[in-house]
């Protein structure tokens, strides 16, 4: 018998954080909920749904005490388990009637770390601020309009569309870099160390991006991963959309739920907030915290100075001019200002420690400093990169649909999405049950934490006559789908060798 929900509601998906440490006396149960998404469920609907993960919680901990509870599979719905912090865990409920529900459990787990990082480079870890205000008012006030604002990227008029089987060629929580010959990163490593030098004696860090793809980074993996996915979200749209390019275009058109691709606004921001604010939780409405919405659309835009800009943190004391943007870094939990800066398809984003700057009144002296000396060498990197761009299908491989996944670097490079379109659904669903078959392999194998001791290889003859190809080998992946080509298994082979020769260095090689 498959597990049900206790609610009779319509929706596709519940959304909900809960504090296990919170409401374990009789009639203080919502004091563990710190967010629960439909807004307007009925609270005995909220509570059967936390009261249901929690048992399943604490079932699964009986006989595996130090591996979390990850997935539950149900006759209707399947529960989607993410603990983001020690006793502090986010639930994803997913119906599967739905015709486009075919998922990987993966991908939709990848959302709510993707959720949880994102938040904490803005707003600092949950539990300090639950720690910091008990009643816990200020942290359901952060988080209601932070992951409202989140979901917004998937959304469809009111209606949620979350990664499912069209993006089997898609890897969530990864980088995208671009490739740069010789002289092009020596120029990029320069203006590094100019703006390095227009810092002085304070440490910084930046990240050089163009277009959407990353150029250079001096960040530390988990932080250029959450700044980078920022980037993509919020401030790379800016240049690309006054570019027009064909490669923007088609980025920012594939589709609206690809969180990585600079998703577009399906309905104006005044709209999405309407339809928020009137499922508002009364708790939120009767607290007054200050709030900073990071993920609001429509809220930078670029200054004459070239620098972006945004109000999203408020305004100055006394002035009307917008105070800088403010990050927490993951490893150090240091508090860092945000400088963003571009020019054409180029962006570059500084970050400086809060401490050691005073106030706005430094920031826009340290503006100035890199105007007057560097301005010049990021228009020069910009058409350095320009003229080695290959445009939107610079990583097509003619013949292949392919996806390469590097998890210790967390970086990922696949087909472009207009040629991923090609693809017939039924080569994309079996893809998709081929990457879950392989997920559930690597838990097996404790692929994360073995040093990647066992390889993996799987090639699958789907019923539509395509080769479904998987390959992994010492921590990189390598997933395939060739449409047209022999019945047999040595033309797979062969063109698995093929590519890996000439485009991976022989990394999936088999010899």
């Amino acid at each position: 018998m498959g597990l049900t929900s206790e609610s009779d509601a319509k929706e596709a998906m519940k959304l909900c954080m809960f504090d296990l440490r919170r409401g374990q006396t009789e009639g203080q149960e919502l004091d563990k909920i710190l967010f629960f998404y439909p807004a307007d469920l009925p609270i005995t609907n909220q509570l059967s749904v936390i009261g249901l993960s929690e048992g399943l919680i604490t079932f699964t901990r009986i006989f595996s005490p130090d591996a979390p509870c990850e997935v539950i599979e149900a006759e209707k719905h399947c529960h989607v388990f993410y603990e983001v912090e020690p006793d502090i865990w986010m639930v994803m409920v997913v119906e599967k009637e739905n015709p486009e529900s075919i998922w990987r459990v993966d991908a939709l787990r990848s959302v709510l770390k993707e959720i949880h990082s994102l938040f904490v480079m803005f707003h600092g870890c949950i539990r300090a601020l639950v720690d910091k205000e008990p009643s816990g008012g200020l942290v359901r006030n952060h988080l209601y309009y932070f992951i409202m604002d989140f979901l917004s990227d998937f959304s469809i008029g009111k209606k949620l569309q979350l990664p499912n089987f069209r993006d089997s060629l898609k890897e969530q929580g990864t980088l995208q870099m671009l490739t740069v010959g010789r002289e092009a990163a020596i120029e990029v490593q320069s203006l590094v160390t100019l703006l390095e030098s227009c810092v002085g004696s304070r440490q910084c860090y930046s990240m050089t991006m163009f277009q959407d793809l990353l150029v250079s980074t001096n960040l530390s993996p988990i932080d250029t991963l959450n700044l980078f996915t920022y980037a993509v979200l919020r401030l790379t749209p800016i240049a690309l959309f006054r570019g027009a390019s064909a490669w923007s275009s088609l980025r920012k058109t594939d589709t609206a739920f690809n969180t990585y691709a600079g998703a577009l606004q399906v309905t104006s921001i005044s709209d999405i907030d309407q339809y928020y604010n009137s499922y508002d939780p009364p708790s939120l409405r009767r607290h007054n915290y200050p709030l900073v919405r990071p993920l609001q659309h429509s809220k930078w835009s670029k200054g004459k100075d070239g620098f972006l800009t945004t109000d999203i943190w408020g305004t100055e004391v006394n002035s009307l001019l917008p105070k800088c943007p403010t990050i927490w870094l993951h490893p150090t939990e240091e508090k860092m200002f945000l400088l963003a800066y571009q020019h054409r398809g180029l962006t570059v984003i500084l970050l400086v420690p809060v401490s050691s700057v005073s106030g706005d009144q430094g920031i826009s002296m340290l503006k100035q400093q890199i105007i007057e000396n560097a301005s010049l060498k990021m228009l020069k990197v910009e058409e350095k990169l320009s003229r080695g761009w290959g445009g939107e299908n610079a990583y097509h491989v003619s013949g292949y649909r392919y996806l390469l996944v590097d998890g210790d670097r967390y970086v990922s490079r696949a087909s472009p999405p207009g040629k991923v379109t090609t693809l017939t659904k039924e080569s994309l669903v079996a893809l998709s049950k081929l990457r879950e078959e392989v997920d559930l392999e690597k838990a097996r194998a404790k692929w994360e934490n073995s040093g990647h001791e066992k390889d993996i290889e799987i090639c699958i003859r789907a019923k539509n006559n395509s080769w479904l190809i998987a390959r992994l080998v010492r921590g990189k992946e390598l997933y395939m789908v060739l449409e047209k080509g022999s019945e047999t298994l040595l033309f797979a082979a062969d063109a698995t060798e093929k590519f890996s020769e000439r485009y991976c260095n022989g990394a999936f090689s088999l010899d």
